[in-house]
Formats: structure tokens, C-alpha cells, sequence
């Protein structure tokens, strides 16, 4: 399995997914101020590999605190999460993983110092084993709903590399193909950041299933020809009433899976499932830096001093969703009911 990200002796280690698929780099951060940065930059990205990169990255700046009181400790920890919790607005998981740790330090803010700082670092392994598990058994739920043969569209990555492993909608896929399911995976190449072409595509490629990359304005004319069978992508937060946000572009392909009676499914841990957020309207969308859309390859590709929007992603209203798979089982129409229902479930482990 690919190592997305992992806790180390010498720090935080990730794959540095701007390098792929040309080159495999892997970096090692020192410092929780290393780690924003690479949260920041995308050197790690995909929600739930944001979350447990967050966890991390406190239990790394905790771990290297020179606090000698528990006083002292809690002001260098919550300066900690503010670092964190400054780098990526739209990934709820972020949000999630800093409250998590913040829950945990509270519980054991009175024990010794070198407990705190063990039992943080255990507590983000323990972050990082769990979303694998929750990532296979979100596989296993929603290999169901794949077709036993034929095209999948996916959108982004939401791989091994968004996750601490196995992955969400690829993890659906793998699942699919496990079971023998003969599936054939049409990565758009998602612009501007080429997730889907760099990094969904260099995934499958490793794992031996069939895939074909196509520009994103490829996708309606791959399904007017048939040769699309479902779509399953990602998601960065998924508000109360079943509207997910995920990358610029996939509510262009949920408009065109409905117009061509396709279904649209989106696979995300519950961790992403935002209660608090009552629909897609109140989703902070993160604007990127126009380097990203005027640059390929660090060559310019617009004329100078033209106009450029660049937001990370789109918000895909619930009615266009066919359903939601998570860990605890798969959610359908009413979704301010079903996703409810599966949060107040027992966590899978």
C-alpha cells in the first residue's frame, strides 16, 4: 500500500504528491510549522489525509514543546492548532482531527508531560490506522453499487494518496475490482492541479487496473457514447442536508451523469459529514493562488495581466447525488436523515 503519510522516529513523512507521477519524493517534516506547509502547498491533500496529517503534525509540535508546566504546555499546544487549523479552509476533516486532539489533551491535561506527549502521538496513529480501516470498509459497501463490468468515471483523486490509505472513491473501486468486478476507470485529468492525471492515474496504474485519463471536457462525451456505467468521487465536506463540496469541477459532472441517468456517488468518511453545516451555501470555498490555472509545468500559458478565478471546489447540490458511502454503511435521499442516522452509529475499527 502506498505510504501516503506516516509517523517516524525522525518526524512526519509524506510523499510529495507535486513531484508525481515523475518522480517518487518523500519529505520528512521536523517541526508542526513543517507540516502546515506542507498541508498549505498540497505536498499531502485529500480530506482525510489533511486530517490525519493535522493530528500529526500537534502531536509532532507538542512533542517538541520545551513547556515545563502544564500551563505552559497548553499555551504552546493551542498555538500549535492555530498553526494547523490556518491552512486549508475547506476540508472539515482538518477541523475534525485539530477538535479531536483538543478532546484528547483536555482529558489528560492534569498527567504528567512525557504522558501528554506520548499518549498525543498514539492518539494520531491511532487516527491513521482508523481511517484505513474506514476506508476498506467503505470499500466493501460500496463495491455494491459498482457495475460488474464497464466504465467508471472518477473526478480529483480520492485515492490511497487522500488518505492514510486504500482510499475512498478509489477504495471503492479497488473493493469492486477485488471482487472481481471488471471495471474500467476514466480519470478526468482535473484541472488546474491534474489530481486525476497525475496522481488517480499513476494509483491505478500501480494497482494493474485499466485506466484512461481524459481532459475534464472529455466527460459528457464519454457518456453520451455509453461508455461511462457510474461515477464515484471524493469529497471535502459534505453538509447536513447531503450537498458535498469536492473539487472545482465535479458539479459539472454530477449536471451531466443526471442529464445522461448515470448515477453519482460520492464516497467519504464520516468525518467529512459536516452536521453543523446546514447545506452546501455555508461551505468556506478556498481560493488557490492563480499560479495554478496561468501555469503548466511552470510555463505560462494565458497572456499577462488577464482576469483568473481560482477556487479548489464546487459545491454539488444532494439532488444529484445517488448516494453517500461512508464506513458505517451507505446513505440515500432524505440526507439530512440517513447521514444523521449512520453519525450516531459505532465507529468502524
Amino acid at each position: 500500500m502506498i505510504q501516503t503519510l506516516e509517523w517516524t522516529d525522525k518526524g512526519v513523512r509524506f510523499i510529495d504528491q507535486t513531484k508525481l507521477p515523475t518522480e517518487e519524493v518523500y519529505v520528512t517534516c521536523t517541526t508542526h510549522e513543517q507540516v502546515a506547509d506542507v498541508i498549505r502547498n498540497m505536498v499531502v491533500r485529500g480530506a482525510p489525509a489533511i486530517g490525519v496529517a493535522a493530528a500529526m503534525g500537534i502531536a509532532l509540535g507538542v512533542k517538541n514543546s520545551k513547556a515545563e508546566s502544564a500551563g505552559d504546555l497548553k499555551r504552546d499546544f493551542d498555538a500549535i492548532c492555530d498553526v494547523i487549523g490556518k491552512t486549508r479552509p475547506t476540508a472539515v476533516n482538518l477541523f475534525w482531527a485539530i477538535r479531536r486532539m483538543q478532546d484528547k489533551f483536555e482529558r489528560i491535561r492534569i498527567r504528567p508531560i512525557p504522558h501528554i506527549k506520548q499518549t498525543l502521538i498514539e492518539e494520531a496513529q491511532r487516527m491513521h490506522a482508523e481511517d484505513i480501516a474506514a476506508n476498506q470498509a467503505m470499500g466493501r459497501h460500496g463495491a455494491t453499487l459498482m457495475p460488474s463490468a464497464g466504465g467508471v468515471l472518477t473526478h480529483c483523486n480520492a485515492g490511497a494518496l487522500a488518505t492514510a490509505g486504500y482510499g475512498t472513491a478509489l477504495g471503492v473501486i479497488r473493493a469492486a475490482v477485488e471482487q472481481g468486478k471488471k471495471i474500467h476507470v476514466y480519470a478526468d485529468e482535473t484541472r488546474p492541479f491534474l489530481q486525476g492525471s497525475r496522481l488517480t492515474a499513476w494509483e491505478l496504474m500501480k494497482d494493474g487496473i485499466p485506466t484512461t485519463v481524459i481532459s475534464d471536457n472529455m466527460a459528457g462525451a464519454m457518456m453520451k457514447q455509453g461508455k461511462i456505467g457510474a461515477i464515484v468521487v471524493g469529497a471535502d465536506r459534505i453538509a447536513a442536508n447531503g450537498d458535498v463540496a469536492n473539487k472545482i469541477g465535479t458539479y459539472t459532472v454530477a449536471v451531466l451523469a443526471k442529464e445522461h441517468n448515470i448515477p453519482f456517488y460520492v464516497a467519504a468518511p464520516i468525518s467529512t459529514v459536516d452536521l453543523e453545516c446546514p447545506d452546501g451555501s455555508k461551505i468556506p470555498i478556498e481560493q488557490r493562488n492563480q499560479k495554478e490555472v496561468t501555469h503548466i509545468a511552470g510555463k505560462q500559458m494565458v497572456p499577462d495581466g488577464v482576469d483568473v478565478e481560482n477556487p479548489a471546489f464546487d459545491v454539488t447540490p444532494a439532488k444529484y447525488v445517488a448516494a453517500i458511502i461512508t464506513e458505517r454503511g451507505i446513505a440515500k435521499a432524505p440526507y439530512a436523515e440517513s447521514l444523521r442516522q449512520l453519525a450516531t452509529l459505532e465507529p468502524v475499527h
